[in-house]
């Protein structure tokens, strides 16, 4: 099984990317993680030229056949355990292989949202694009014990 997530921007701080590094190497024993870096626009770009700009970085990482999961303040809410089911959907209709996307500062490009099969919101709350890479891969790893019936969750 794989799992890529693609968004703007390189892990700036050291805490975080050890996060990020302790739960790719947990991930491991159930699939394979790919961080894809696109360049993020500069902040002093409009908001719409900057969407387009990652947007268009974004697209070129996505090959066509891959199960497209954007990540979308307007996406299905799930809980932990309906994350679980809904991640195994998206492998099977992927072919075992699954690729979220994550936008920059203003957001996701309506390209990308429309290449989209399904989309997700992490929470209601605005999370920096980097902390919405950890909260996913903890929550991908939360979805992998409770599909193997392992301990870790907590209801």
């Amino acid at each position: 099984m794989k799992i890529a997530i693609i968004s703007p921007g390189k892990t700036r701080e050291i805490w975080l990317q050890a996060g990020l590094d302790e739960y790719i190497r947990r991930l491991s024993r159930y699939c394979q993680i790919q961080l894809v870096t696109v360049a993020d626009a500069p902040d002093d770009r409009d908001a719409e030229r900057a969407k387009d700009d990652e947007g268009r970085s974004i697209l070129a990482r996505i090959r066509p056949r891959d199960f497209v999961v954007a990540l979308d303040l307007a996406g299905r809410q799930l809980d932990s355990l309906q994350l679980s089911e809904a991640l195994m959907d998206w492998l099977e209709k992927g072919g075992s292989s699954v690729t979220f996307v994550i936008g920059g500062a203003s957001g996701l490009a309506g390209q990308v949202l429309a290449r989209a099969q399904d989309h997700l919101c992490l929470s209601r709350m605005t999370f920096t694009h980097q902390m919405s890479r950890l909260i996913l891969l903890e929550q991908c790893y939360r979805s992998f014990r409770l599909i193997n019936h392992e301990p870790y969750h907590k209801f």
